[in-house]
Order: structure tokens, then C-alpha cells, then sequence
């Protein structure tokens, strides 16, 4: 891509993210964000088809990146289930303050998603988010069972919902635009909340 049209890019990147920021996908105007950039609206479309694959650039790359992370954590979980210790099961996760980090290192990508994706197809982010934390627990559940570990049922509606709750209690920090140093409290404070209630539902 020629140095011209890379910095045009940039400008229409960062003109865009402040629009969506602002205003939200429904309401971001093309316009605006054409003006911001100091190109034409045409000019816009040399670069993206529409606003969605516009909003779509600005937040890909930490969905990608967010996914990654979740895999390499899930694998090393797994792993550390060959021999499991009932007693230390729960030990030292810490993962609400390790998502934590994560939104707060790529804060402006999660207002978007957050806060603004409204008429994109990660409107549901959070929906989405819950059902993949939910299947990969049940499946840990499952393989601690296989290991001779006693853990109790639970019912898949409930637990859909609390798994919901979950997610959603965290992501209720960028709704509420806490600072950072906030944010990182709330995420302990979540951890001591939901941690006992873990252990009680699964009996381990």
C-alpha cells in the first residue's frame, strides 16, 4: 500500500473510532467521519465497502487477539488437570483480573463493543462470550469427574444464567466507565463474590 494512501487510511481509522466512540454504529455518520479524516465520502469508500466493515477493522483485532489468549488459557488449565488437587482446584486462577486487564489494556475497542456496537453483529458479544465460558467450563467439570474428582451436577439453565451474569457483571465496568484502578478492584471484588459460589454449585 503506498505511504499516501496508508496515512489516509490511519486518519479514516482514527477519525472513524472517534465518531463511533461519540455517537455509536447507528448514529456514526459517514459524513462526519469523512470530514474528521479531510477526504471526501467517496473517498471513504476507497478504503471500506461500509460502516459496518469500518467498525469491523476498529474491533477484530482484539476480538482475534482476545480468542487467542482464551485458547492458550484454556490449554494450560486442561493440562493442569493430569493430576487434579480437590483442595486447589479453585487456586490462584485469578481469571476475572486477567480479563480485566485485558479490557482495560484495549479499553477504547471494549466501549465499542461494549457500549456502542448496537446494529453490528456484535451487538451479542456478551451473549457470546458467556456461551463460550460456559461450554469450556462444563467440559473442565466433565474431565475432573473422568479424573475421579466427585462434582455435582447443575442444571444447564441455571447455569446459563449465572455464566451470563458473570460475563455481564464484568463488562458492567466499561458500561460504568470505571477508571482502570477501579476496574481492577471491582475484578477482585468479583472473584471473592462468584468464587464461593463456583465451589458451592459444583461441590468442590
Amino acid at each position: 500500500m503506498p505511504k499516501d494512501k496508508t496515512q489516509s487510511h490511519q486518519k479514516i481509522t482514527d477519525a472513524a473510532e472517534k465518531e463511533f466512540l461519540k455517537y455509536g454504529f447507528k448514529d456514526a455518520s459517514m459524513r462526519r467521519i469523512a470530514s474528521e479524516a479531510g477526504i471526501t465520502v467517496s473517498g471513504l469508500y476507497k478504503h471500506f465497502q461500509n460502516k459496518e466493515e469500518m467498525f469491523a477493522s476498529l474491533v477484530d483485532p482484539v476480538i482475534e487477539e482476545m480468542m487467542n489468549s482464551y485458547r492458550t488459557t484454556e490449554e494450560k488449565e486442561f493440562r493442569d488437570i493430569e493430576e487434579p488437587d480437590p483442595d486447589h482446584i479453585w487456586e490462584g486462577k485469578q481469571e476475572t483480573q486477567r480479563a480485566m486487564k485485558f479490557i482495560y489494556d484495549h479499553i477504547d475497542e471494549f466501549r465499542l463493543l461494549v457500549c456502542r456496537s448496537q446494529g453490528t453483529r456484535y451487538a451479542d458479544i456478551a451473549h457470546e462470550i458467556a456461551l463460550m465460558e460456559e461450554e469450556t467450563t462444563l467440559r473442565y467439570m466433565e474431565t475432573l469427574k473422568n479424573k475421579g474428582i466427585p462434582v455435582k451436577d447443575v442444571n444447564r439453565k441455571e447455569f446459563h444464567l449465572l455464566v451470563t451474569t458473570n460475563i455481564n457483571a464484568i463488562l458492567q465496568a466499561v458500561v460504568h466507565d470505571f477508571t482502570r484502578e477501579e476496574a481492577m478492584h471491582y475484578a477482585e471484588t468479583l472473584e471473592d463474590f462468584y468464587m464461593m459460589g463456583w465451589r458451592n454449585l459444583f461441590g468442590i
